[in-house]
């Protein structure tokens, strides 16, 4: 391939606009020419420090403005949720926007904000991309790699299994309910529940990639785990009897059959400190078809020597993006999905 360079402005230091920084410093396909911060202390500091790296050269501001004025070829952007009118800012201003923030594939859910954003791709003969590990990922690209080598396909499970007190933020604890009583867990909203219609976009370009039409998803009742005995966490306590475990399950049904089912299993224990005694293993994902020839397929981390496993669940949800970004950048103006890139050719990736 050609070499080609591309100016890039990191919006966000988060965990995965860390993986951002570290990466564009060390890639020479990337020349990172600004970083945005939210928080008042990252201001004025070399990219580099927030990232734990060697300085970078380029020092952090919280200028919206001025970030938006710059000349750039694309902005990887990274907040938990996306300000879709900020995104459109930025597409108007001349620059593609990779992002790992939500809109992932286009759906009923995502509409509105969809139409806004291919209109100010228009404006500004820019493109728009979504990723990330699950949705973005784990739940789409890796079932339709997979379905390449199906004779037959009758359903689509993916398991989403996360450890939070080894493979996660310890922040993740709290927002996601642990530690709560159960009857209050289980009557109250969830994050993940509210987070149903992310998911769902996975769901959605599954079923356009085998040509059919999804009628419905349906979700079922929340299921979780407490602790019998009290789990110790470097925040504090999962308080014995309290909720250390849930597994939520969503389902697309395509002319009356459960087609794609998808589950999302969220643990702080090994099995034998909480009941029900769940054993999912391992932080991973695994997708399986059901069909012919029956094909399983596992995404997980790798073991060090010493027995334990971090799990690269931050890498890869930025990875996923970060690879797209010169292909988002060299097509054609709009909303850019996966279809639309077909195989993404990562740049860079191999370096003294």
């Amino acid at each position: 391939m050609p070499e080609k360079t591309y100016r890039v402005i990191q919006w966000m230091t988060g965990d995965v606009g860390q993986v951002g920084v570290r990466h564009f410093a060390d890639n020479p396909t990337f020349d990172l020419v600004a970083v945005l911060v939210h928080s008042k202390d990252k201001v004025g500091k070399d990219a580099g420090e927030i990232a734990g790296i060697a300085p970078t050269g380029v020092v952090t501001t919280d200028d919206v403005e001025s970030v938006i004025a710059m000349d750039a070829d694309c902005v990887f952007y990274t907040p938990v949720i996306m300000d879709v009118d900020t995104v459109c800012r930025l597409l108007r201003s001349g620059k593609n926007v990779v992002t790992t923030s939500g809109f992932f594939y286009p759906t009923e859910d995502f509409r509105d904000g969809g139409e806004q954003i291919r209109a100010a791709c228009a404006d500004g003969g820019t493109s728009f991309h979504g990723g990330g590990i699950h949705p973005g990922y784990a739940g789409d690209i890796l079932p339709m790699t997979l379905a390449r080598v199906m004779n037959r396909i009758d359903q689509i499970v993916v398991y989403e299994v996360v450890n939070v007190l080894t493979d996660a933020p310890l922040d993740h604890i709290d927002w996601m309910g642990f530690g709560k009583d159960k009857e209050k867990f289980l009557t109250e909203p969830t994050i993940l529940g509210l987070g149903v219609p992310f998911f769902a976009q996975s769901m959605h370009m599954i079923a356009d990639g085998l040509g059919v039409s999804i009628d419905d998803v349906t979700a079922a009742d929340v299921q979780a785990a407490v602790a019998t005995e009290d789990i110790p966490h470097a925040l504090g306590v999962i308080p014995r009897g309290t909720v250390a475990a849930q597994h939520h399950e969503w389902t697309a049904w395509v002319d009356g059959n459960p087609l794609i089912v998808f589950h999302a299993i969220y643990l702080t224990s090994a099995p034998d400190k909480i009941d029900p005694s769940w054993d999912w293993g391992k932080t991973r994902y695994r997708i399986v078809i059901e069909g012919d020839p029956p094909t399983e397929l596992t995404l997980e981390g790798i073991d060090r020597p010493d027995g334990t496993m971090h799990h690269p669940g931050y890498d890869w949800t930025a990875m996923g993006a970060i690879n797209a970004i010169p292909d988002v950048c060299d097509a054609e103006p709009g909303w850019v999905t996966h279809f639309d890139l077909g195989l993404i050719r990562p740049r860079g990736l191999v370096r003294k």
